[in-house]
């Protein structure tokens, strides 16, 4: 069975729009199915994870509940435009990213962040990183990273490839509501507020 049929399988029994492509519609109906307690699980988790790559869906369990549609419909999207990519990197706690961070300043290695703990998306799991991939060899730079940031601000992403200050093709993030007005500093402080409070990121 193709790809696009298991996708149309799925949206006629979820009752959504059926196209074969696993846009956010699709992809919501799935969690709702599957994560809200008040409907019954039709659709199997394994049904989800064997549609994308081991390596992905491991990332994407990482991220907040919210976020993992729209990881799987950008994933989804790019190979129906003929380009391949895995989700690499997704939530981090703040420990990792104090190590990420120390990386080229107190530690070995190059500089890769300019983010403590806290003072990264990622700390919040509304942030994950893409890799392209041609022949299973990772591409670092090319210029299909800017044609899937293309992709992902059409699904209702925020794309790092669009940043003024630090360009950050491979990120993607989902910027929750209550945050739409706010500076990248002031949302950050009030993720780690809500975090701090034990209140849901998106709420």
């Amino acid at each position: 069975m193709q790809i696009e049929d298991m996708v149309r399988a799925v949206q006629a029994k979820l009752g959504v729009g059926v196209d074969g492509r696993a846009g956010p519609e699709t992809w919501g109906a799935i969690y709702k199915r599957i994560v809200d307690r008040s409907s019954p699980p039709d659709v199997a988790l394994t049904e989800v994870s064997d549609l994308t790559n081991q390596r992905s869906e491991k990332v994407i369990a990482t991220l907040h509940a919210r976020v993992r549609p729209y990881a799987r419909a950008l994933y989804f999207k790019a190979r129906e435009h003929g380009i391949t990519i895995n989700i690499i990197s997704g939530t981090r706690t703040y420990a990792e990213q104090d190590a990420l961070y120390a990386q080229g300043r107190t530690r070995p290695g190059n500089v890769v962040t300019n983010a403590r703990g806290g003072y990264s998306n990622h700390n919040f799991g509304i942030a994950f990183d893409i890799g392209l991939f041609e022949r299973n060899q990772y591409l670092g730079e090319s210029p299909m990273y800017k044609a899937v940031g293309t992709l992902g601000v059409e699904l209702g992403l925020e794309w790092g490839g669009n940043w003024k200050t630090i360009v950050d093709q491979p990120h993607y993030q989902l910027r929750p509501e209550w945050a739409g007005d706010l500076t990248e500093r002031q949302m950050l402080a009030g993720l780690r507020e809500r975090v701090a409070a034990g209140i849901d990121v998106y709420a």
